[in-house]
């Protein structure tokens, strides 16, 4: 499988956090599994795909020209996929990946994963959705989807659009085990 990482490009997050990436990485480079990323130099981004490397594995980094100029890209990606923009770059990332994979980040990360998971609920995005919730990371913005269901502004059935993993293996395995969206679920959009 190609599995898209969205996660954080800042170098300055604890520990936990970029040992959970570095984890992440080094068991899909283990399992078979190419990484597709935002090629960022630092953070998780980097740390996932040092890992992944580190095993032996594949890394893609998906990036717009103007990251490029400033010299954020990862520069040992075992390929570097090069875009206009940041709209082209998420197109991109999702296309490629069999299922994505969401470690914690800041907004960029949170705008990623919930463009997802918005494609998903259309019917547009068929794959499977992991959040790695590290250190409950996650838990505000799923106690938000919850509410979202509550007060009628989605359906019970989305909050199947995604899968939760506590551990970078569940995370994984999750990828793997989880069957493809419904295209139907198109039907379902609006209340």
């Amino acid at each position: 499988m190609q599995i898209t990482v969205y996660a954080a490009s800042s170098g300055q997050v604890p520990e936990t956090y970029r040992q959970a990436a570095a984890t992440l990485g080094k068991i899909m480079a283990q399992r078979g599994h190419t990484l597709v990323n935002g090629a960022g130099r630092t953070g998780l981004m980097a740390a996932t795909a040092d890992a992944a490397m580190a095993e032996g594995g594949k890394t893609i980094g998906v990036i717009p020209q103007f990251m490029i100029t400033q010299q954020w890209q990862h520069t040992g990606m075992t390929e570097l996929i090069v875009t206009d923009d940041m709209h082209q770059r998420k197109e991109r990332m999702a296309a490629m990946g069999d299922a994505c994979i969401a470690c914690p980040g800041g907004v960029g990360t949170l705008e990623e994963l919930l463009e997802v998971i918005t494609w998903k609920q259309l019917g547009l995005y068929l794959k499977p959705i992991v959040i790695l919730n590290t250190d409950a990371y996650f838990s505000p913005l799923l106690q938000q989807l919850h509410r979202c269901v509550e007060g009628n502004f989605m359906r019970p059935q989305h909050l199947d659009c995604w899968k939760v993993a506590a551990t970078p293996e569940e995370a994984v395995r999750l990828c793997e085990e989880t069957p493809l969206w419904d295209a139907s679920v198109r039907r379902f959009a609006a209340l």
